[in-house]
C-alpha cells in the first residue's frame, strides 16, 4: 500500500482535494480483507472500557460513510472513527469546499456535515467481517428543528454496531453548532444522549469532542459539565477557525476550520488544559497535526491517552502509522518506561 501511495500520490495531487479523497475512499474498497497486523504489546490500550491494540486511531472525517473501517484497520490503525453522521442524508456545504495548504502542510475544509444518513451506514457497519473498535461519530442536520433529538437518534441506530459514541458539537461548518458547547444547551444534551445511551441493549462509550477555540473559562465549563454527567471521555480538539501568523499558503484566506501541522501547537495546549481539569475522571483522545512519533508521543505527555489523525495522511502516505507506532515502541524501549507512563507528564508545561 505504501509503495501504490508513492506512485498515486503525484496523480492525486493533480485532482482537488475533495475529488482525490473519493479516489482514495474508491481504491480503498477495492482491497481485500484482512486481519490486521498483530501489534506490539506495549502498544496495547485499556480505555474507556475497551481494549486498543495501539494507541493510534484515524480521525472522523475520513471515512464518513463507514465504506472503509475495515480496509483502515487493515493498514494498522488501533482503532477507527467514522462519521460525522446525520439522521437524514445532507449534502453538506457548496463546493469547491476541501482545500490542501501543501506549504503549510495543512488542510481547510467547510463541507459541513455531509454524509449519506444513518441507515446507509449502519447498512455497512452491520455487514463488517472484521473484528476492531470503530467509534461512530454523531451530529444534527443543518435544518434539524431539534437538534439534540438528531445525537439521540444517532445513539439509538448505532447502538448496536458503535464501539463507541462521539458527540461531535464543535465543528466550525455548521451554523450554529458550537453553541451546544454552551453549558446548559450541552448539560441537556448529555444528559439526553445518556439516557438513550443506557436505555439501549448494550451499553457504549460516550465521548465529546470539542474544538480548540475556547477560551479556559469556556472549557473549564465543559469540562465540569462532563464530569457531572459521567461521561466517558473527550476528544481533544477539531479543527480551528483561526489562522496563524506563520500560513503561507495563498489558500489560508479560505473559510473552514483548519487541520494538519498548524493545528498542532493550538489543539495540544488545549488537550493539556484539558487533562489538568478532567483530575483523571476520564481517558482523553488527542487530535490535531498528529504527523510523527515524535507528535503522537508529545499529545501522550499533554495528557492523551490514545491519538487521532487524519490530515498527515494526504502528505505522508499510509507508512505514517507504521513509522509512528515503531518510534514509540523505541522511544519506550530506551527509556524504559510504560506508554500509561508518559499520560499527562509534560501537561503542567503547555
Amino acid at each position: 500500500m505504501t509503495d501504490a501511495f508513492a506512485i498515486a500520490s503525484p496523480l492525486l495531487r493533480l485532482l482537488d482535494a475533495e475529488t482525490a479523497h473519493h479516489a482514495t475512499i474508491a481504491a480503498l474498497k477495492l482491497l481485500p480483507c484482512r486481519a490486521p497486523p498483530a501489534n506490539d504489546p506495549r502498544l496495547a490500550v485499556h480505555a474507556f472500557g475497551l481494549d486498543f491494540p495501539n494507541p493510534i486511531g484515524l480521525a472522523a472525517g475520513f471515512d464518513k460513510n463507514a465504506e472503509v473501517a475495515d480496509a483502515m484497520l487493515g493498514l494498522r490503525f488501533g482503532f477507527v472513527e467514522v462519521g460525522t453522521l446525520t439522521p437524514r442524508a445532507q449534502p453538506g456545504n457548496p463546493r469547491p469546499r476541501a482545500f490542501r495548504l501543501i506549504e503549510d502542510r495543512a488542510v481547510i475544509n467547510r463541507y459541513g456535515f455531509n454524509n449519506d444518513g444513518h441507515a446507509s451506514a449502519l447498512a455497512r457497519l452491520s455487514k463488517r467481517a472484521q473484528r476492531g473498535i470503530v467509534g461512530v461519530n454523531i451530529g444534527a442536520n443543518k435544518d434539524a428543528v431539534d437538534r439534540i433529538a438528531d445525537y439521540v437518534a444517532g445513539v439509538r441506530a448505532f447502538a448496536d454496531v458503535a464501539s463507541y459514541f462521539t458527540i461531535n458539537v464543535s465543528s466550525p461548518n455548521t451554523p450554529g453548532l458550537r453553541d451546544l458547547q454552551e453549558p446548559a444547551a450541552l448539560s441537556d444534551l448529555l444528559a439526553r444522549v445518556a439516557e438513550a445511551r443506557d436505555a439501549a441493549p448494550v451499553r457504549r462509550p460516550l465521548l465529546l469532542k470539542i474544538a480548540p477555540d475556547l477560551t479556559l473559562e469556556q472549557l473549564d465549563a465543559i469540562v465540569r459539565v462532563a464530569r457531572d454527567r459521567r461521561i466517558d471521555g473527550m476528544i481533544v480538539s477539531n479543527t480551528t477557525i483561526s489562522r496563524p501568523l506563520t500560513l503561507r499558503s495563498p489558500l489560508a484566506k479560505e473559510s473552514g476550520g483548519l487541520s494538519g501541522a498548524p493545528l498542532f501547537d493550538l489543539s495540544t495546549r488545549m488537550l493539556a488544559q484539558t487533562f489538568l481539569r478532567v483530575e483523571g475522571q476520564f481517558p482523553l483522545i488527542g487530535v490535531g497535526g498528529v504527523d510523527s512519533a515524535q507528535a503522537a508521543l508529545a499529545k501522550i505527555e499533554a495528557g492523551a491517552t490514545l491519538v487521532q489523525l487524519y490530515s498527515a495522511l494526504i502528505y505522508e502516505g499510509p507508512g505514517l502509522v507504521t513509522r509512528i507506532k515503531r518510534g514509540l515502541v523505541e522511544t519506550l524501549a530506551r527509556d524504559r518506561e510504560a506508554l500509561a507512563e508518559r499520560i499527562g507528564k509534560r501537561a503542567k508545561s503547555f
